[in-house]
């Protein structure tokens, strides 16, 4: 199925940006990401929280038609892609911006971003299970052997999530308050 994803690159989508080509563009990520920084015109609508048959409906009241192409981005590529393989038997041309936020901040396209330091969610996983197989480690040392488990049942999630694509951490993470 994601053979059938199209991907733009981001250059290539700055220059359709510029000239005046894009109209659709929704940003996957979750609404704290978002408001941390996004690409100027992004509308937010969370991979967690997505509802594809009724963004496709949304989309086509505020003027989307056959043809028109709709631009999925988040922060690398991930996100959107999925985001993509749930949208494309409702609307075929979805576009997934390769590189995601960060190359279309490279290439110089407007961003919008809030003053406060949001930790993406990328990097909540990374302390999060970092802090976790540190905390077995010192336990299964210090107290008893059983806690080195925590660190191996870590450590098992990390190489199931490279592996499927899909991180149960990020999921949880993306759903507690801060990250609303």
């Amino acid at each position: 199925m994601t053979d059938t994803i199209c991907l733009i690159d981001a250059p290539r989508f700055a220059s359709a940006r510029q000239q005046g080509h894009v109209r659709f563009l929704i940003d996957v990520r979750s609404p704290a990401e978002f408001r941390a920084q996004h690409v100027a015109g992004a509308r937010n609508v969370p991979l967690d929280q997505m509802q594809p048959a009724e963004l496709v409906r949304q989309l086509r009241q505020e003027g989307l038609q056959n043809g028109d192409e709709l631009y999925l981005i988040c922060q690398s590529g991930q996100r959107a892609r999925r985001a993509a393989e749930q949208l494309q038997s409702l609307l075929p041309g979805v576009q997934v911006i390769e590189g995601g936020t960060e190359a279309c901040v490279g290439c110089g396209l407007p961003i919008e971003q809030a003053a406060s330091n949001v930790i993406s969610i990328q990097r909540q996983v990374q302390i999060t299970a970092g802090s976790l197989v540190l905390l077995g480690v010192i336990l299964g040392t210090w107290l008893h052997p059983g806690w080195y488990g925590l660190a191996g049942f870590v450590g098992a999630g990390l190489t199931f999530a490279g592996l499927s694509n899909t991180c149960a951490m990020a999921l949880l993470l993306a759903r507690m308050p801060w990250n609303r």
